[in-house]
């Protein structure tokens, strides 16, 4: 998978604002583009089929990942993600800077395979902000919200396996935080050498 672009994973726990950050960044910098998971929960209200997600049932995604079509794969909370394979494969080798939600498990697989992506981890400032976001969500039932406080608790301890770690306490700051790790990611040797190969050609010569 080795290219130009650079590979961004961006993993948290429900409820840290990951979606809003990820979107904003999105908004701010063109020259990223979104890998768009594959899973098996329905949709939640305004979301829409290929663009927040592609949304398949168990039987299909069982048959994907059979046939070895996801580069990773995990089950949260009872349903099942996975990312394309060679989407993303071309998205990278043609330079593009492409950037992939999803959780810590899915964040270890990538890494096997694709050591050279830069993985950010995103923290609430604390887990009574979590669980307060959770429930402003209205959605979930309160045994439902207890599960995904301890979930996130579980998840939240694996940010140390992360090149990144922002905490997003102001959404403001948080998301010129991620920015600025995108940016970083960008100049890093390796990345620069696949991006201008004429001008290390030319040093390695020199």
């Amino acid at each position: 998978m080795a290219g130009a672009g650079t590979l961004i994973v961006v993993s948290a726990p429900s409820g840290a604002g990951k979606s809003t950050l990820v979107k904003m960044l999105m908004e701010r910098d063109a020259q990223v583009r979104h890998s768009v998971s594959y899973t098996t929960r329905p949709p939640r209200p305004g979301e829409v089929d290929g663009r927040e997600y592609n949304f398949i049932d168990i039987a299909v995604f069982s048959a994907m990942r059979d046939h070895g079509d996801f580069l990773e794969w995990a089950e949260v909370h009872g349903n099942f993600y996975g990312t394309s394979r060679v989407w993303l494969a071309e998205q990278v080798q043609s330079g593009h800077d492409t950037l992939l939600e999803i959780d810590w498990q899915g964040a270890q697989q990538v890494r096997r395979l694709f050591p050279e992506a830069v993985s950010i981890f995103i923290l609430p400032p604390s887990v009574a902000e979590l669980e307060r976001r959770l429930r402003s969500r209205g959605q979930d039932a309160e045994d439902v919200i207890q599960r995904r406080v301890a979930a996130a608790l579980g998840e939240m301890r694996h940010v140390g396996e992360f090149d990144f770690a922002i905490i997003n306490k102001d959404l403001q700051v948080a998301i010129d935080d991620l920015a600025a790790a995108v940016r970083a990611a960008r100049l890093r040797v390796p990345s620069q050498r696949a991006r201008q190969p004429e001008m290390f050609r030319f040093l390695e010569q020199y």
